[in-house]
């Protein structure tokens, strides 16, 4: 996804004006960000976008008022608009980080998000932007998928970075379950055998 792919799937806002005005603001002031950011839902609607699968109309213009900070000031804003936001506006931080040039400064918040048993927050997290995750704590983020029922569909990289021992921990996790009468979810079943298949 690009801010430009985006800006074309919000074609039919129900207020193009308000959020062609809320770029230019925070283009220029970036503080402003503060304000607009909570009033994208109310302005923008929060009705999925048929051109931009995944996305909803208020978290693409969140994503685009965040991808027009100027790059100096992105990093603070967008840690400052995902601390004080609600659990929608986090998601859309999530999912714009992908498009920040933030380099690994909004780690911090994937770590939050994952630390979160909100599921939504947790497969936002485990986009594209997760690949700054080091492989230990990217692990322990798909394992908390597991535990907590959000499909590894949503994980980002998923064959490329899976590995070895997260394998093994997939496996004394289905041993675990086993031994208590339940199993494992049919996808991280899928990718343990997988993995046990790559890895022999």
């Amino acid at each position: 996804m690009t801010p430009d792919r985006l800006r074309a799937a919000l074609g039919g806002a129900p207020d193009p004006d308000w959020l062609d005005t809320a770029l230019r603001h925070v283009a220029a002031e970036p503080d402003t960000v503060a304000r607009y950011f909570p009033a994208a839902a109310r302005r923008c609607g929060r009705h999925e976008l048929p051109d931009a699968a995944g996305w909803s109309a208020d978290e693409a213009a969140r994503a685009l008022l965040l991808a027009a900070l100027p790059a100096g000031r992105a990093a603070g804003q967008v840690e400052q608009v995902y601390r004080y936001g609600d659990a929608a506006e986090k998601r859309a931080v999530l999912k714009a980080l992908p498009l920040l040039p933030i380099g690994d400064a909004g780690v911090p918040l994937l770590h939050d998000a994952i630390r979160t048993n909100d599921t939504r927050l947790v497969a936002a997290a485990l986009g594209p932007y997760a690949r700054h995750l080091t492989a230990d704590a990217w692990r322990q983020a798909v394992l908390k998928c597991v535990f907590i029922g959000v499909p590894l569909a949503v994980v980002a990289d998923l064959d490329d970075r899976a590995d070895g021992e997260l394998a093994t921990m997939l496996a004394a996790l289905a041993a675990e379950r086993h031994a208590a009468g339940r199993q494992l979810p049919a996808d991280a079943t899928a990718l343990l055998d997988r993995l046990t298949i790559r890895e022999a």
